[in-house]
């Protein structure tokens, strides 16, 4: 099938990459950046380190901190009036993948104009975005070379999904040091979004050759190196590994696609603030059981790529081992049940025929290789809980 490929122009790969972030800022033709990150980031040092860089060279920059775990069309407003506000001509992010969303977002309406809601999808982007270089500080969203954002409607409560061309940033600077504190809740929860990433692309039902590259290199070793990277968190290999994993993971499902996980992971984000990757945690195992028989050839490969299954063993015998392995890596990274997690049964079961409805309308779910009911997701939803 035909595929369309995108990918940011640059991306640099490697250790103590802030003090090259200036020349690519010149590279792509940009005098006054704004800084886009969160109060935590900002109380470590890299935005500050970020910014003296560019003064040094020359670079007039400010700083945007406003950003919130979850990204709501309320901040992505503030943000994009301190934009216009000081002049600025380009974007830096520096932080997780809230930072790098709200500002691609910004980037949109600094652009584009109107309200966020304008451009979920499916509507279209009509105008290109500003210039944005991404720069993680988790191995987890891949968001620093995906054409995606997620950002909360402020007045409806609703997790709108935004795509297209436009969103993708103009560099990636991904610098494995920079994830060398992340906190080992944090490590396990976006090392199994970046594992979610690699299986969705790769099952997707708009997978491409080019895809399955990625997505298969990726699931082989984040599955190797995750448990490490968790229980040694200052194991620089497995740290450079899972940042570089991740990255391979966010390439693979933008030119793919994520599926029904993630349709059903964002409705558990909004109403009971559950971080993303977490609820992908949760939902991963039994999803992965419920639609492993619409494409039994292609789970099988996962297995096999992880080192679950050989290539001597039926397929079948290959799912079996996968949906096992996802639910003791589970228990290995204490992944805990929505129920575990402290939510409360009658708010959880209350709440989703809504859940149900916003995971159908997001898209993903027809990305699925068993395209569920709003009744299956329903009963996935109960399944999970506990």
């Amino acid at each position: 099938m035909a595929a369309d490929i995108l990918i940011p122009p640059i991306i640099k790969f490697g250790a103590d990459l802030l003090g090259d972030v200036p020349s690519v800022v010149t590279r792509l033709g940009c005098a006054r950046p704004m800084i886009v990150t969160d109060p935590f980031m900002l109380t470590q040092g890299p935005p500050a380190q970020l910014l003296e860089h560019l003064r040094k060279a020359g670079i007039h920059a400010a700083i945007f901190s406003d950003t919130v775990a979850d990204p709501t069309s309320d901040v992505i407003d503030a943000g994009v009036r301190v934009f216009k506000d000081g002049g600025h001509d380009s974007l830096i992010s520096i932080g997780g993948g809230s930072p790098i969303d709200t500002a691609k977002a910004i980037a949109m309406l600094a652009a584009n104009d109107g309200h966020c809601r304008d451009y979920k999808v499916p509507n279209a982007i009509p105008r290109p975005c500003p210039p944005h270089i991404a720069i993680p500080t988790t191995a987890g969203t891949g968001s620093e070379v995906t054409r995606f954002t997620v950002i909360i409607d402020s007045a409806k409560g609703e997790k709108m999904l935004i795509a297209g061309a436009p969103l993708l940033p103009s560099a990636a600077i991904v610098d494995y040091q920079l994830s060398m504190t992340m906190p080992k809740r944090l490590t396990a929860d976006t090392g199994v979004d970046s594992l979610t990433h690699a299986i969705e692309a790769y099952v997707s039902r708009k997978a491409n050759r080019f895809s399955d590259a990625f997505a298969l290199q990726a699931m082989k070793t984040i599955w190797q190196e995750l448990p490490t990277a968790f229980h040694e968190p200052h194991n620089i290999r497995a740290r450079e590994a899972m940042m570089f994993a991740a990255t391979l993971a966010g390439m693979a499902f933008s030119n793919a696609s994520v599926a029904l996980v993630h349709g059903m992971s964002r409705p558990i984000g909004v109403f009971f603030h559950v971080p993303h990757g977490l609820s992908n945690a949760m939902l991963l195992p039994a999803v992965t059981a419920f639609s492993a028989g619409a494409a039994s050839e292609r789970y099988a490969d996962c297995a096999r790529a992880m080192g679950l299954a050989t290539s001597q063993e039926s397929d079948a015998a290959a799912i079996d081992a996968l949906v096992a392995g996802l639910y003791d890596l589970n228990r290995q990274l204490q992944v805990p049940s929505p129920q575990r997690y402290g939510i409360a049964e009658d708010r959880y079961l209350a709440a989703i025929p809504t859940m149900a409805a916003q995971a159908l309308a997001s898209g993903s779910p027809q990305n699925n290789p068993r395209v569920p009911t709003s009744d299956e997701i329903a009963t996935l939803y109960r399944e999970v809980y506990a």
